[in-house]
């Protein structure tokens, strides 16, 4: 009977944990890294980026996105939507060709790979002879053109990648029909581009790498006319009446060819070299587009003079006398432009352009040729991130007010909504309004939107007005000099290089409710800032922190400290610093934590902690943590160098040292030996008995960066005995060493005048020395302290004050949980040094039930340094559910984790990109989008494969029809009611 109500017990606790915990990554925000090819489909109103890792990526309105992964871990090269569907293909650099399509199920799309396909020549042929270089998605929808490296094209029909051998268009057959007073008929190089005539299918142009461009009639299997460039072709643009071609050259150069029956003779074209006299680059890629009145739009890339602006990255847009040369920060992929009328036939409306660190657009229809804010893609890196801060559950006012100061600061932008609107989100609203807070090198603050799929820019906080920089405030490098030539203009927002790395924001909180943030950096400088809707000019005073007390024999061979303005400094609307703690020694602040109620701020670095009153602006207490015998800890990140050195001669010291005590007990104390194995086996076998129970390693007490202050934090409760409460600091260390003051403050009415006092009440020493990484309270019901005024704003219940508190200690090795006030141990969860584990970083989450709306548990997260997170019961920290997150490999994207108040985290995939995933069942973030075929899509189908091929047609019909015949085959052979189970399913879907 006991063993059956145990079970169902069991049981029980595993529907609940169904109910509370499911592990999804949901949707990677950012932009994706290293990014290597670019397509755009007008009628879906789909954008496709592919990447050096082998991802493809589409996105269209906000909120619709979708993303796949090829197999093979090979570049993208290359992304063509086939006209009018719902198809695209991928060309790789191992020279595979993969066809992906948006198959809807079940209401909603999901990108699916349908097919792979790769060129093989005849036996015995170099593979130049089918390596591709050009690809040509023909408008029938069916075809495929692929121009390769050894200047054949392969024509290919489409969906089911079968090549129609009798329509391919060889080498030899184009070198035989050219004019053989052309200079660079023996060698025509490979097939650069491939076009087709927008006002006759039948006809399309193949440029070859000499030069030469050839028009080739598809019905009638035939070259029509020759074009005899003899400059290096990079590009080809057919305009849009069919009238003329573009051919763009890699000495800086573009040529305008008129079409027709006759071959053109190259003495009657002017070439025409934009940025000449002197030598200049390559015109990679040329595009004109008409307008229905006045001048066209001519677009390229490149073409810089190549001495003195070769190292530019450039895209020239001319219109009629307007003339600039969009000039980014990072190399250009790709570009096109998109048409704002309906039907896409109207003017040109917007230039989408992606360059390797951002995606840029630029509003064509507005004066001045202003950037559109994107709403997805945004780069998260335009200055490398190095620390983040989720804040769930922003309340109405504090949001309205984050995003007016941010509103204030995107005035240049463009007020034309976004132009690529493909798909339909039908995603429902989301729940609550979260901040996804992001610190960077350059010592800004980055508020996103991170509510729903899209992370979107709300507000910039930047923290260098405060002091001296290198950077002069007044440089503008967005205005470009007054008659300059070529007509330099700067777009983009991707910024790599720090003025002051010193200005590196690492540990940011903010208080919802209140309104107070405050932002540590990388030279021991900690700000307090309030939010202020208002344009304010003040003065922001240091108050410096000797965290050394005076202690003789230490000398800081790290940084400087930053040079703080003595003069008034004009703060724009927004959050407004007040105050400000300058560290003696200047290092990195490796905790912070602020209690808006108390008006306290508690941080930490590597030599100790302090505690600063920013309503009084004075400091209430300083505790130096240093190790005597911690040099280490003097040498800040300028001496990391020798760091690693000394590191290094002491491993090889104890290492030799272990072998010489070793060979020592082989010789002289086999007995010994012997005792050692039995306590092994004695231990080998305890741990068979609890497998989940990891053995925790000692660590010596004399490592380097014991004084190092990993986690800070503040609780209301019982230090000095069971009856009376008292607002207390806790600061733990990487020693495993854990600091309790208890702090006296003043009645609300004496607040501004009296001082704040802090007193030691306890210490405790971890057994085994690990690095403290957390520290909780937990109130009389085992639940964690609410934040802060959440309880005056009605946002949670007052802690339970009857029962005994239980203060929960997280370090890397274990969890252990005391009773408060006297500091008992109450029980523990190990892990173990035995896989490597250590636990990186901890966060506390309500998880509400996805079936009961009433029920919901808190509990720990944690992330391992092995990638594994966990979930971990509280009070009874009992393992509840562990799955794999991150790659072990990953070190950055480990460092880089945040978890959410709601079982939600995320962390860095790439310097660009963060992966978002979820622990709860109940909160889930992700697309959920539907795109649709163009109504027209049967148009002009089947018009190039009438006679010969028309026996090898094979429709989309009818390969889906092929399937179900070859499912009624299996079925005659076995199982009939799997076949019809598979067709009602079929019929339903």
């Amino acid at each position: 009977m006991k063993r059956f109500r145990r079970h169902g017990q069991e049981s029980q606790r595993e529907r609940l944990k169904q109910e509370l915990f499911q592990f999804n990554k949901t949707v990677e925000h950012g932009f994706p890294h290293q990014p290597s090819a670019l397509g755009y489909s007008p009628s879906l109103q789909l954008l496709a980026i592919g990447t050096r890792s082998g991802a493809i990526k589409l996105y269209g309105a906000p909120g619709v996105e979708f993303m796949g992964l090829h197999d093979e871990n090979a570049a993208v090269t290359q992304v063509h939507f086939l006209p009018q569907q719902v198809e695209l293909v991928t060309l790789l650099d191992d020279n595979s060709l993969h066809m992906w399509t948006l198959k809807a199920h079940t209401g909603l799309s999901e990108l699916l790979e349908i097919g792979r396909f790769t060129l093989t020549g005849p036996p015995g042929a170099p593979p130049s002879v089918t390596r591709v270089t050009a690809v040509l998605a023909h408008s029938s929808g069916e075809l495929l053109l692929l121009g390769t490296e050894g200047g054949h094209v392969f024509i290919v029909e489409v969906p089911g990648f079968r090549e129609l051998e009798e329509r391919n268009i060889s080498l030899d057959q184009v070198a035989s029909s050219v004019p053989d007073n052309y200079t660079c008929r023996r060698n025509l190089e490979h097939v650069e581009a491939l076009q087709e005539n927008p006002v006759n299918p039948s006809q399309v142009v193949i440029g070859y790498g000499r030069g030469l461009m050839v028009v080739w009639d598809l019905k009638k299997q035939r070259a029509i006319q020759h074009i005899p460039g003899t400059q290096q072709l990079e590009s080809v643009w057919w305009t849009e009446d069919g009238g003329y071609l573009l051919s763009s050259h890699n000495d800086g150069s573009y040529c305008r060819w008129t079409m027709g029956s006759k071959d053109v003779d190259e003495e009657d074209v002017k070439s025409d070299i934009p940025y000449g006299h002197f030598p200049c680059k390559a015109i990679s890629k040329i595009v004109q587009l008409s307008t229905e009145e006045g001048p066209p739009f001519l677009l390229f890339s490149g073409g810089m003079p190549r001495a003195s602006y070769g190292d530019r990255h450039c895209i020239t847009v001319i219109h009629g006398k307007t003339h600039v040369a969009l000039d980014f920060t990072s190399r250009i992929i790709d570009f096109f432009a998109i048409r704002g009328g309906p039907q896409h036939t109207g003017d040109p409306s917007a230039l989408v352009v992606l360059v390797e660190e951002e995606l840029v657009v630029i509003d064509l229809q507005t004066e001045g040729w202003p950037v559109i804010q994107t709403p997805y893609l945004v780069p998260l890196h335009s200055s490398a991130i190095t620390c983040s801060h989720h804040v769930s559950a922003i309340p109405l006012k504090l949001w309205e007010r984050v995003l007016a100061a941010g509103n204030m600061q995107s005035t240049h932008y463009s007020k034309k909504p976004w132009p690529i609107t493909g798909g339909q989100n039908l995603g429902p609203d989301p729940p609550q309004r979260d901040l996804l807070l992001t610190g960077h090198e350059d010592g800004t603050v980055r508020f996103w939107d991170a509510s729903g799929v899209c992370l979107y820019p709300s507000y910039k906080l930047s923290t260098a007005g405060v002091f001296h920089t290198d950077a002069d405030p007044n440089d503008n490098m967005n205005q470009g000099t007054e008659g300059e030539w070529p007509p330099f203009r700067k777009v983009g927002c991707f910024d790599p290089y720090s003025d002051d790395p010193r200005l590196g924001v690492q540990k940011i909180h903010l208080c919802k409710y209140s309104g107070y943030l405050t932002v540590a950096g990388t030279a021991g400088q900690i700000l307090v800032l309030e939010l202020n809707d208002e344009a304010a000019e003040q003065t922001v005073e240091a108050k410096v922190v000797d965290l050394l007390q005076g202690q003789e024999g230490f000398r800081w061979k790290g940084h400087t400290q930053l040079d703080v303005r003595e003069e008034p400094v004009l703060f724009p609307p927004g959050f407004q610093p007040f105050a400000l703690v300058q560290c003696q020694p200047p290092a990195v602040v490796t905790a912070l934590t602020l209690h808006s109620e108390w008006k306290l701020v508690a941080f930490g670095t590597s030599h100790g902690f302090g505690l600063y009153d920013y309503q009084q602006k004075n400091n209430v207490l300083i505790k130096c943590t240093l190790n005597p015998s911690d040099q280490l800890a003097m040498e800040g990140p300028l001496s990391r160098v020798k760091s690693i050195k000394k590191s290094l001669r002491q491993s090889f010291r104890r290492i030799r040292r272990s072998r010489v005590s070793l060979r020592k007990h082989h010789v002289n104390n086999a007995a010994k030996l012997q005792d050692a194995n039995a306590r092994l086996e004695a231990e080998l076998a305890e741990m068979e008995i609890a497998p989940v129970q990891r053995k925790i390693e000692a660590r010596s007490s004399d490592d380097s960066f014991t004084g190092l202050v990993r986690t800070i934090y503040f609780a209301d409760t019982f230090l000095a005995d069971s009856s009376h409460n008292t607002p207390s600091l806790w600061a733990g260390t990487n020693g495993g060493c854990v600091f309790a003051y208890m702090l006296r403050l003043p009645a609300a009415e004496r607040r501004a005048d009296e001082p704040v006092t802090a007193q030691p009440a306890k210490e405790i020493q971890l057994m085994h020395r690990a690095p403290v990484v957390g520290i909780l309270v937990l109130d009389g019901h085992g639940a964690p302290l609410p934040e802060p005024l959440e309880v005056a704003h009605d946002l949670a219940r007052s802690p339970d004050m009857q029962g005994s508190h239980h203060l929960v200690v997280i370090s890397e090795e274990q969890f252990k949980v005391f009773g408060l006030p006297k500091v008992s141990a109450k029980t523990k969860l190990k892990l173990t040094a035995m896989d490597g584990s250590r636990v990186r970083r901890v966060g506390v989450a309500w998880f509400g039930s996805s079936r009961s709306e009433d029920y919901g548990e808190s509990g720990l997260v944690v992330l391992t340094n092995q990638g594994d997170v966990h979930v971990v019961s509280l009070p009874t920290v009992k393992m509840q559910v562990h799955y794999p997150c991150v790659r072990r490999e990953d070190v950055s994207g480990i460092a880089s984790c945040v978890f959410t108040k709601h079982g939600q985290g995320f962390y860095l995939i790439s310097p660009s990109e963060f992966e978002r995933f979820s622990l709860s069942a109940r909160c889930l973030v992700e697309p959920r989008c539907l795109v649709e075929a163009p109504t027209d899509s049967s148009t002009q189908r089947g018009s190039l494969l009438d006679g010969a091929s028309s026996a090898h047609r094979i429709t989309k019909q009818e390969s889906e029809d092929a399937e179900v015949l070859q499912e009624i085959q299996k079925s005659l052979e076995g199982d009939h009611t799997s076949f019809l189970e598979n067709n009602v399913k079929n019929a339903v879907a």
